[in-house]
């Protein structure tokens, strides 16, 4: 990081002021980052319970303002509020014990964007986002566009596994997703530092959510990848708010714990009429690689006999291999090596029935 040039960045910022308040953003606090790497700048501005007015306006000055700093390839600022501005003429209303409740959004197609499909866990660690990214990839070879959105706020992995340590341009405020592999990639882990955590709230992670949905240049894309955070909260009920999905896929291991927490998350997209295209079962088994030996190591056929209870399809299971694993690491998905993995059958597999499935 550029120390030097993160200070200019910080002296910029300290020259606007918010309409109607005498601090500029940085001593009023609402600077909550600033990632300045390579000539590509970052900056999240967290305005708490409400976004001020002329938010919008503000973003687009400061990314203007600091695009003029010698050695700035690059700016993206991100917004998050829990609210948005209410606007000059909004009428204050007296308290009520229980307020009416409000109509949730319709949900909006992302332009040039044919199918987003949601894949989903209901708890973490069962492999979900490696999942993501080979099922990406899968799809590409059945010679579709894809793009993979990594939704996860609090811990984005989609940098580590493709590779990628850039920051994406911004062009007429719309951000340029990155490439890799022939895939259009997001994630927020491209905009902030992924080893910085994230405290945001629940209101400014959907404002989050929703700003790398929509503010993001997908299109053309045939088939958008959304690899969802695990569990059922606000980035879901975002997700299933913002975009049409065209369908989610669940990611379970074999295992009764994570299978109950997998048939919450089929519960929910049941809820709001999002339809199941199928379960996966992810380290289904494991083959030795000296003996060639089979082993259950957390059991096996779960997912399938979960997926026959609740009448939606079984795509495949996808063995517990080494080269799984190494590629994640390596930031090189096992779908884009030549291998004889068993597993990149498999995602092969389930990859063209989804394919068939969204028609």
């Amino acid at each position: 990081m550029d120390n030097n040039l993160k200070k200019t960045v910080e002296q910029k910022l300290a020259a606007h002021k918010i309409a109607g308040q005498d601090q500029n953003i940085v001593t009023a606090g609402y600077v909550s980052a600033v990632i300045v790497e390579g000539g590509q700048v970052g900056i999240v501005l967290d305005f708490g319970d409400q976004a001020p007015d002329g938010a919008s306006a503000l973003r687009a000055a400061i990314e203007k303002d600091v695009q003029t700093i010698d050695g700035i390839k690059a700016t993206n600022v991100v917004v998050t509020a829990s609210r948005p501005a209410q606007g000059p003429q909004a009428v204050k209303q007296a308290p009520q014990l229980r307020p009416a409740p409000k109509a949730p959004p319709t949900p909006t197609a992302i332009p040039g964007v044919k199918h987003i499909v949601a894949v989903a866990s209901g708890k973490g660690g069962v492999g979900k986002s490696t999942t993501s990214i080979n099922l990406a990839l899968a799809l590409q070879q059945q010679g579709l566009k894809v793009g993979v959105l990594d939704a996860d706020i609090f811990g984005p992995s989609l940098p580590t596994l493709v590779g990628l340590d850039k920051k994406p341009q911004t062009k007429d405020k719309i951000i340029q997703p990155l490439e890799a592999y022939g895939l259009k990639l997001m994630s927020i882990g491209f905009l902030i530092d992924v080893d910085q955590p994230v405290v945001w709230r629940g209101p400014r992670v959907m404002g989050a959510t929703q700003q790398l949905l929509k503010d993001v240049a997908w299109g053309p894309l045939d088939v958008l990848i959304v690899d969802m955070p695990p569990g059922t909260g606000d980035v879901q009920l975002t997700m299933v708010q913002q975009a049409p999905l065209s369908g989610a896929v669940i990611v379970s291991t074999p295992q009764d714990l994570a299978l109950i927490d997998a048939r919450k998350g089929l519960a929910m997209f049941e809820k709001v009429d999002v339809p199941i295209l199928g379960i996966i079962e992810n380290m289904t088994s494991f083959i030795c690689p000296h003996c060639d030996g089979e082993s259950h190591i957390f059991g096996h056929g779960g997912a399938e006999k979960t997926a026959q209870k609740i009448g939606c399809e079984f795509l495949g299971g996808i063995p517990l291999e080494m080269a799984v694993r190494a590629s994640a690491d390596d930031g090189i998905p096992l779908m884009t090596q030549t291998t004889d993995s068993a597993a990149q059958v498999a995602y092969a597999h389930i990859g063209k029935r989804i394919f068939e499935k969204l028609g």
